[in-house]
Parts: structure tokens; sequence; C-alpha cells
């Protein structure tokens, strides 16, 4: 039993230092150089700074389109990429540069348009989903809706 356990200790120690190989000789200094690449590289994120973040159109008449144009630029140190941008209701639509890289000081826009539905005071948002370390932004578009042809503003009796 004593022999048994002797050898397979000494069959132990054998196999532990075979195996052992410096871990320092496996490392290829070209992978070291692209892991600090990469981790540079994440460490650049965009900033997505604009113009405004409100636009009034004021006092409108109902059914009247509007349009605006929020100006936006990447403050960043990484490309901006825009991947969505959904208003609260259907009646406003943005256009934007989807999925369009925007170097680190280039400038975009983002068309808002509007229908005019609605009455009295409306108030739209966008939430602009992109590749920046908030994840999101938050546009306005407001106006004051009048009705069309002089009909009446709010419930009408039947």
């Amino acid at each position: 039993m004593k022999k048994t356990v002797l050898i397979a200790a000494m069959f132990s120690v054998v196999a532990f230092i075979s195996c052992k190989e410096k871990a320092s000789n496996k490392i290829k200094s070209e992978n070291v150089a692209i892991a600090a690449e990469r981790d540079e590289a994440a460490k650049a994120l965009p900033i997505m700074s604009f113009d405004k973040s409100e636009h009034d159109f004021g006092s409108i008449i109902q059914g009247t389109p509007q349009e605006t144009v929020f100006t936006f630029t990447n403050t960043g140190t990484g490309p901006l990429i825009i991947t969505d941008a959904k208003s609260s209701c259907g009646c406003t639509i943005p256009e934007y540069p989807k999925n369009t890289p925007i170097a680190p000081g280039d400038s975009g826009k983002m068309t808002v348009k509007f229908n005019g539905s609605g009455q009295n005071q409306v108030t739209k948002t966008i939430t602009v989903t992109a590749n920046t370390e908030k994840k999101s932004e938050i546009l306005r578009i407001k106006a004051f809706v009048n009705p069309k042809d002089g009909a009446p503003v709010g419930p009408t009796a039947h």
C-alpha cells in the first residue's frame, strides 16, 4: 500500500514538473499590441451635442405640416452611430443618417416633420438612440394647434 502511494506521489511530481512551462513564453507581442489598441478604442466614445433640444412651431392651423432641423455635432473621441430615432406619435417623423458613422468633430442633421394634428398645446418627443455613453437623447417639438376653418376647439356636444 505504501509503495502504491509512493509511486502515485512520484508520478504526480514528475507530471507537474514536466508540464510546467513558463507562461510568459506563450505570450505573443502582436496579441498584446492588438489588445492594447482594442482597449484604447473602447475608451473612445462619441458625444452627441445638439444645437437645440426643443423647437417651438408657435401657433399653427390644424393640419398644416411643419418641419424643423436639429443639427448635432460629434464632440466625442469615437465615431457616432445613430441606430434609431422614434417619436412619441405617428404624426411626427424623424429623418436621420441611420447607421452612418459620424467622425469626431463632424456634424449631421435630423429633420423632424410634424403633420399639424392635435388641438391646443401639443408636445411630441423624439428619442434618439446612439452609441454614446448615455445611449439616448430626447428632443421635443411643440406647437399651439388652432382649429381649421373656425371649427370649435375641444369636445363638441352632439
